[in-house]
């Protein structure tokens, strides 16, 4: 007689690595400025020169998708950004962007651009950075991506110098991209001053969106925030 092993639902959960969830401010992308509950997932395939969130790389800890929306819609929030270190890198983020649309949040994305996004649930906003030369990973960029953006999707380029601000000027105009999805410009914080990227940009009156990373301006590298 085959006994019920009562642990089997609950191992049967899909689980992923958690380095951090918090509430703060969207610091970037369109939604800049509204509360919003960050899910960090841990790991990630790339080094980015300018990585500031390197303590997401190991560590972390493990949480059902039930345990993490449940801690999501404890904040009371619309809006919720699954974030890393890079979360397409764990095969569960797919189901949890899904469980949280299902919740009926705001939700969205931001990943490297290295990994596939097609599958993707198309409610999810997904903000997906173009490596530029200074990362020092513009060689992982996955340029089969861009065939799976929609017209709520973001790029985002992170400018290091003149000539990564030249590669991204090239790269929008070669592909269309101002005409297909918003393209944000952010400036490599401690690396470009933010005023210059803004003056090139008024210089060539690029259709891109000008940001700053609000929560560096706020509280500069303070975890959590």
């Amino acid at each position: 007689m085959n006994v019920p092993n009562p642990l089997s639902a609950h191992s049967a959960q899909p689980s992923l690595r958690i380095t951090e969830v918090f509430l703060s401010l969207q610091g970037e992308s369109r939604s800049v400025g509204w509360p919003t509950v960050f899910v960090r997932l841990t790991g990630c395939p790339l080094r980015c020169g300018y990585c500031d969130t390197a303590y997401a790389f190991t560590g972390g800890q493990n949480q059902s998708l039930p345990e993490i929306v449940a801690q999501v819609q404890a904040y009371g929030v619309h809006h919720v950004c699954v974030t890393g270190g890079e979360p397409l890198a764990q095969p569960a983020c797919l189901p949890l962007l899904s469980a949280l649309c299902d919740a009926g949040l705001e939700v969205s994305l931001e990943t490297s651009g290295a990994l596939d996004v097609s599958a993707v649930d198309p409610r999810v906003i997904k903000v997906m950075d173009l490596k530029t030369p200074g990362s020092g990973e513009a060689s992982r960029n996955r340029w089969e991506n861009l065939d799976h953006l929609s017209t709520h999707d973001q790029i985002k380029f992170v400018i290091c110098d003149r000539a990564d601000y030249d590669w991204a000027r090239e790269v929008v105009a070669r592909y269309g991209l101002a005409e297909r999805v918003e393209v944000l410009f952010s400036a490599a914080f401690g690396d470009l001053p933010p005023g210059t990227l803004a003056d090139w940009i008024v210089a060539d009156r690029l259709s891109v969106r000008f940001q700053l990373q609000l929560h560096k301006v706020l509280w500069n590298d303070a975890r959590g925030r």
